[in-house]
């Protein structure tokens, strides 16, 4: 019995792929400027790309650590992803490559937590499709933590 994998060739040679993945940006992104036009626009204080573990896309209010995670890079609905990832060309990096960066995430949040930082984390869909809902999560997470300021709260979405 034989068994075909089908597995999907990269339709770009290896210096297009290389020049293509040279130009993606980890900054000013159009997912962090669409966050950032949102957070000024509902009036939030906060800061772009502290300085502080984990480097988080935002900083609101000197406490709430915002990241804005996209769906790819940080393996949203990982069983699909990776399902679809094995059918692809270089299967093994990939997985290997996001998984790593889904345990990096779990990691920061939680040294960020022990830090006495409130760590949110938005998908870009969630970003895009629900704008009103992140705003308002950041809001609710705010107040939260202007009232109580000794306890974190972890907030994904």
């Amino acid at each position: 019995m034989i068994i075909q994998t089908s597995k999907r060739k990269d339709k770009f040679s290896k210096e297009e792929r290389s020049q293509i993945m040279s130009r993606l940006r980890s900054k000013n992104t159009s997912l962090d400027l669409a966050m950032k036009g949102l957070l000024r626009n509902a009036r939030l204080r906060f800061r772009s790309y502290p300085e502080i573990f984990g480097n988080p896309d935002f900083l609101v209010d000197d406490h709430v650590a915002v990241f804005c995670d996209s769906s790819f890079w940080h393996g949203r609905e990982w069983r699909k992803l990776k399902s679809r990832l094995e059918q692809g060309s270089r299967a093994t990096y990939w997985i290997r490559h996001i998984s790593e960066n889904r345990k990096r995430d779990r990691l920061v949040t939680l040294t960020l937590e022990k830090s006495g930082y409130t760590v949110v984390r938005f998908w870009d869909s969630d970003i895009s499709a629900r704008p009103e809902d992140c705003i308002q999560k950041l809001v609710e997470v705010a107040n939260m933590r202007n009232d109580d300021s000794r306890q974190s709260q972890r907030v994904l979405t």
